[in-house]
């Protein structure tokens, strides 16, 4: 094949992948305006018992603070923290002992967890305080997730649903939420949190629209029945899964049970990665996106649709059409941007940093491509191998 008939080729085929990509950019505002009207709905006045897990290790940008807005929490139900730590030496253990001189009157207690059940170490800690719990339902969010004043009543309220029970639709098993970023640092994290706020929770909530629902988890807010656990097997049956957020739901829903999404959205720190870093978190991500949903992650090349753009826009000199097609491209992006990160989730840092979207993009798109290198991630500094959700130690 000569030049030319190469050119034409690319020319051809991302055509055929930016307007694909423009309707994914439509079909995702389309999304994200349902998910602004379930906010309108009317909360049903259901409140029971939670207790709130979080396994630790080490400590996080603005953990402590993290920490105080669970402790503020505007709740009719009686909720307790339950902190789960490897060992007693560990950093994260001052700043529990601060939470708890700081809010006496709450039920703050922290357990030691130093059974080893599977290679995933935040799994292994879950499965170790649940016995310890006082409440029937269960309530699991990273040590770096801040929240408002409603949180919990507005997760809690999902689990009540008399109108569609009555429908005979599979009673709620798991609520979820989104949410958005905040970068501790400088141009890396603030990529990634473009990355969150732009492109990943904009697909989230496409999924549910295209799904009828979600059928998975988001480690942001995992609110779980207690009986729902125990028919998946409990956290005991996820401990060697990297994906355990993911496959968490999975399993609840493949159980008979719904998967719910709050209309709450909270918020997690990006820390201040390097590019190695940031590298390494982005393919442990995709990797794992591949490993457990292969077509979904295929499906993923319709996303980068202003990358295609941009491709085509090169491959065709710059043609009339070709440049129309770039145009319409970055716009519906700009579009979607703003509806979902700044609209839906409230990140105010997304008009701000707009100017970084061209870039995060075509980064993005790259680290696609290198998702489908190898099933290998870097996870805590060590090398792992990612085949059907399990871990396997590389070294």
């Amino acid at each position: 094949m000569n030049a030319h008939a190469l050119a034409f080729a690319v020319e051809v085929a991302t055509t055929v992948l930016t307007v694909a990509g423009i309707g994914y950019f439509l079909a995702a505002l389309i999304a994200s305006r349902g998910f602004v009207a379930l906010r309108r709905k009317t909360m049903p006045a259901f409140a029971p018992g939670v207790t709130i897990l979080k396994s630790l290790k080490g400590t996080d940008p603005g953990m402590l603070d993290a920490f105080r807005t669970h402790c503020r929490q505007q709740y009719a139900g009686a909720y307790e923290l339950l902190f789960g730590v490897s060992t007693m030496s560990d950093p994260a253990v001052e700043t529990v002992r601060q939470l708890q001189s700081e809010f006496p009157d709450h039920a703050i207690r922290l357990m030691e967890c130093p059974q080893v059940l599977g290679t995933n170490g935040k799994v292994s800690t879950l499965a170790q305080l649940v016995p310890h719990a006082q409440h029937a339902f269960l309530l699991v969010n990273d040590s770096d997730i801040t929240v408002s004043p409603h949180y919990l009543q507005r997760v809690m309220a999902q689990f009540e649903a008399p109108a569609r029970k009555s429908a005979g639709q599979k009673p709620v098993g798991m609520v979820t939420a989104l949410y958005r970023g905040r970068a501790h640092g400088g141009f890396a994290a603030k990529l990634e949190q473009l990355g969150i706020a732009t492109d990943f929770m904009a697909g989230v909530l496409l999924s549910r629209k295209i799904e009828g629902g979600l059928h998975f988890g988001l480690g942001s807010t995992l609110a779980v029945r207690r009986e729902a656990l125990d028919a998946i097997g409990g956290f005991e049956a996820l401990a060697d899964q990297l994906a355990d957020d993911y496959e968490l739901g999975a399993r609840i829903d493949a159980a008979g049970f719904r998967v719910e999404l709050c209309s709450e959205v909270v918020e997690t720190a990006v820390p201040d990665y390097g590019w190695r870093g940031f590298v390494d978190h982005q393919l442990r991500w995709l990797r794992t996106v591949r490993d457990s949903r292969p077509g979904g992650y295929f499906g993923l090349i319709v996303t980068h649709g202003f990358g295609w753009a941009l491709v085509n826009l090169i491959a065709s000199g710059v043609s009339p059409f070709s440049l129309w097609l770039f145009a319409m491209s970055f716009f519906l992006r700009l579009g979607v941007a703003m509806q979902v990160g700044a609209v839906v989730l409230g990140d105010h840092d997304v008009l701000a940093n707009l100017c970084l979207l061209p870039v995060r993009d075509v980064v993005a798109m790259g680290l696609w491509v290198a998702g489908f290198a190898s099933n290998v991630i870097v996870w805590r500094g060590e090398r792992f191998e990612v085949k059907k959700g399990r871990l396997h130690k590389v070294g």
